[in-house]
């Protein structure tokens, strides 16, 4: 399969820091690979993260996606570009907790034209992935802060998963959660995303994770800092 990520080098520092978070010389990652990255907390897998979806600016570097090299675009333009080719799932899930399980996963659709052509019927397509990730279909009209912790967290898997983005990210989303609620999890998330077809970067420090993956890496390698 084709490199869906191509990174020839990627470096960032904060403005109040003379030594780089990131310097990696170079990563590669084949479309529909489900890979884990392991690194201990504070290392820079999350900014690692955000510098692939272009919510920091890398500096000096080359970054390209599904052949766009994204350090090369506008903020518009990066926005856009993240909205219709990435499904995140965050560490603390970000739903809006006023709003509907349903409300919640609909957003998407309406912050990225190109998912939303991939979607024929709105409300069939979230009542699958409600079922995918067996939230019930009844729980749709409750709001996100009366769910339970794993409840929340399978919301904002079905939210990345709606429009099938190419690329899906999952910063540490089980942190949260004990050993059962844990395991189910991860088996809903990878069976998924191979169903999509999508590529999965899955980042932690849970080292215990890393035997749901056949591509292993450990961060402090592919991030080669300098003193």
């Amino acid at each position: 399969m084709k490199n869906i990520i191509n990174i020839n080098s990627c470096h960032f520092k904060y403005s109040n820091s003379e030594k780089n978070i990131i310097n990696i010389d170079t990563l590669s990652i084949k479309s529909e690979e489900h890979i884990f990255i392991r690194g201990k907390s504070g290392s820079g897998k999350s900014t690692f993260l955000n510098l692939l979806t272009g919510i920091l600016e890398a500096q000096n570097s080359s970054i390209e996606i599904l052949g766009v090299d994204i350090t090369t675009l506008s903020a518009t333009q990066i926005d856009r570009f993240r909205a219709d080719n990435f499904g995140i799932v965050f560490q603390e899930f970000n739903l809006l907790p006023y709003l509907s399980v349903e409300e919640n996963i609909s957003l998407v659709a309406k912050f990225s034209k190109q998912k939303s052509q991939n979607i024929k019927n709105i409300t069939k397509e979230i009542d699958s992935l409600l079922q995918a990730v067996e939230i019930p279909l009844e729980m749709k009209s409750e709001k996100a802060m009366q769910l339970s912790v794993g409840e929340q967290q399978r919301v904002a898997l079905a939210r990345a998963l709606l429009g099938k983005p190419k690329i899906i990210i999952a910063d540490e989303p089980t942190s949260a959660l004990d050993a059962n609620t844990k395991e189910k999890f991860m088996k809903l998330l990878l069976k998924q995303a191979k169903a999509q077809k999508s590529t999965l970067i899955f980042v932690s420090h849970d080292i215990e994770l890393s035997s749901y993956f056949d591509t292993v890496y450990d961060f402090e390698n592919i991030n080669r800092l300098t003193q």
